[in-house]
C-alpha cells in the first residue's frame, strides 16, 4: 500500500494551492478576532449563514508589520474606524500553505470604503429599528428648557475634552453660573455601550435636578467610536426624557446617537458655547423684556403725569362749572320742594276747614239751638226712660236755660 507522509502531503497541498493562487484575490468576510503582538495583526475570518447565526466558513490571516504600518493609519483614517470584531472587510490577500502553520490568509491591502458601506449600513439599519419603534425623534423632539443651568455630564473624568468643558461653562465671558456633575462612562472599547446606558439610569433616578444631559467624549482616536453605534445605546438615548446633547470630538463622521440626540455639536468645547449662546439669548431676551418694562412704564408715567397736569389746570373751571350745575339743580329741587310744600299745606288747610265746619255743626250748643234738649241725671246724660225712677230729679238743658223736674208717675 502506498503511502505519504505528512510533510510529503503538506508539501503536496503547498504546491498545489500555490499552483492555483499564484496570485492575490479579494476577499469579502466578517472578522472574528483582532490581535496586534509585536508590530503584526492577526485576524480571524468567518463567513455566517444566511441567517446570521451559524458559521460556514473560517480562516485565519496575518498583516506583517511593515504591510500594517501602512494600512492601519489608511484604514483609521478613511473609516474613522479600528479593526474590530463584527466587522466586515474587503481585503486582498494572497492564500498560502505552510507545511507546519498550515492554511493561512496574508493580506496585504484593505479596501476601506467596503467597509464604510458596511458601517453605514449598520447605522441605517439601527436607525431603521429606532423609527419602526416611534423613538427615532422622540428626544430630538422634547422642548429644550429655557434655563440650561443644571447640567449632567457623561464623560470620562480623566479626559481632557471634559476638562475643556468645565473651563469653558466657568470662565465664559458673559458670567454665566452653571451647575454640573460627572457621572463618570467609558469613552472607548468594549465598555462604551455599558456605562453610558449605567450612567443615564444614574441621571433618570434624580431626573428633576437636571436640565438636560451632555455626552462628551474629546482626545481619543476617531477609531473608536464603534461603542457609539449600538442599538441598545441608541434606543436609551432616543427615549431619554431630557435633551441630550452630544459633543463626541469627531469632525468627519456622525455617529448614531449624534443623529438621534435633541443636539448634537462636534467637540466638547462646542458643547460648553452651545449652552453658554443657549443662556445667553435667554439674558439677552430678559434684558429686553426689562428695558422694555422701563421703557413702558417711564412712558406711562409721564403720560399720567401729563394728564394729572391737564386735569389740575381743568380743576377750576371743571370745578365752576360743577358748582353752577349743582347750585342750579339746588335752586330747582328748592323750588319743587316749596312749592309741593304750598301744595301739601293748601290741602291740608281745606281738610283742617272741612273737619272744623263738621266739628262746629257738632256741637251741643247748636244742636240746642235746634230745638234739641239734654236730659242728665246726677250729671249723666239720659239716652232711655229705664234710666230713671220715680222720684228723681232730672235737670234739662236747653238752647238758653236750665229747667229741674221731679220723675212722677205716668197717668194711667
Amino acid at each position: 500500500m502506498q503511502s505519504l507522509t505528512l510533510y510529503e502531503l503538506n508539501t503536496y497541498v503547498r504546491r498545489v494551492v500555490e499552483s492555483h493562487f499564484d496570485d492575490t484575490l479579494w476577499l469579502r468576510a466578517e472578522l472574528a478576532e483582532v490581535r496586534e503582538s509585536r508590530g503584526h495583526c492577526y485576524l480571524e475570518f468567518i463567513q455566517k449563514a444566511d441567517d446570521g447565526n451559524n458559521i460556514v466558513a473560517r480562516a485565519r490571516g496575518q498583516v506583517w508589520a511593515n504591510t500594517w504600518n501602512f494600512l492601519r493609519p489608511h484604514f483609521e483614517k478613511t473609516t474613522g474606524q479600528r479593526l474590530v470584531a463584527g466587522m466586515k472587510v474587503l481585503v486582498e490577500v494572497r492564500v498560502t500553505f505552510h507545511e507546519i502553520y498550515g492554511y493561512s490568509l496574508t493580506i496585504v491591502d484593505i479596501d476601506p470604503t467596503y467597509t464604510l458601506g458596511d458601517i453605514a449600513k449598520r447605522r441605517q439599519e439601527i436607525l431603521n429599528k429606532l423609527e419602526e419603534e416611534g423613538v427615532l425623534n422622540m428626544n430630538k423632539e422634547l422642548p429644550l428648557p429655557r434655563l440650561l443651568q443644571h447640567i449632567a455630564v457623561i464623560s470620562s473624568a480623566s479626559a481632557a475634552g471634559y476638562q475643556d468643558f468645565c473651563n469653558q461653562l466657568e470662565q465664559n465671558a458673559y458670567g454665566l453660573a452653571f451647575c454640573t456633575q460627572l457621572f463618570p462612562a467609558v469613552m472607548q472599547g468594549d465598555a462604551v455601550e455599558s456605562s453610558i446606558i449605567s450612567a443615564l439610569n444614574d441621571i433618570a433616578d434624580q431626573l428633576d435636578t437636571w436640565d438636560c444631559v451632555v455626552i462628551i467624549r474629546g482626545g481619543g482616536a476617531a477609531a473608536d467610536l464603534n461603542g457609539f453605534d449600538t442599538l441598545a445605546l441608541a434606543e436609551n438615548v432616543a427615549q431619554f426624557p431630557l435633551p441630550v446633547i452630544t459633543g463626541i470630538g469627531h469632525e468627519r463622521d456622525d455617529t448614531v446617537i449624534d443623529l438621534i440626540s435633541h443636539t448634537r455639536v462636534k467637540t466638547p468645547t462646542a458643547a460648553a458655547e452651545f449652552l453658554i449662546q443657549h443662556q445667553l439669548e435667554e439674558l439677552t431676551l430678559l434684558n429686553s423684556l426689562a428695558d422694555r418694562i422701563t421703557r413702558c412704564t417711564s412712558e406711562r408715567l409721564r403720560t399720567e403725569q401729563l394728564r394729572l397736569q391737564r386735569i389740575a389746570q381743568q380743576l377750576p373751571s371743571l370745578f365752576t362749572l360743577r358748582k353752577s350745575q349743582e347750585e342750579q339743580q339746588l335752586q330747582l329741587i328748592w323750588q319743587r320742594a316749596t312749592h309741593a310744600i304750598s301744595t301739601r299745606l293748601t290741602q291740608q288747610q281745606h281738610r283742617l276747614a272741612l273737619a272744623e265746619t263738621k266739628l262746629k255743626s257738632a256741637n251741643p250748643e247748636q244742636i240746642l239751638r235746634l230745638g234739641f234738649s239734654i236730659t242728665r241725671l246726677n250729671g249723666h246724660a239720659l239716652t232711655a226712660s229705664s234710666q230713671v225712677q220715680q222720684g228723681d230729679t232730672l235737670t234739662t238743658t236747653l238752647a238758653h236755660g236750665t229747667l229741674t223736674s221731679t220723675v212722677t208717675p205716668s197717668s194711667p
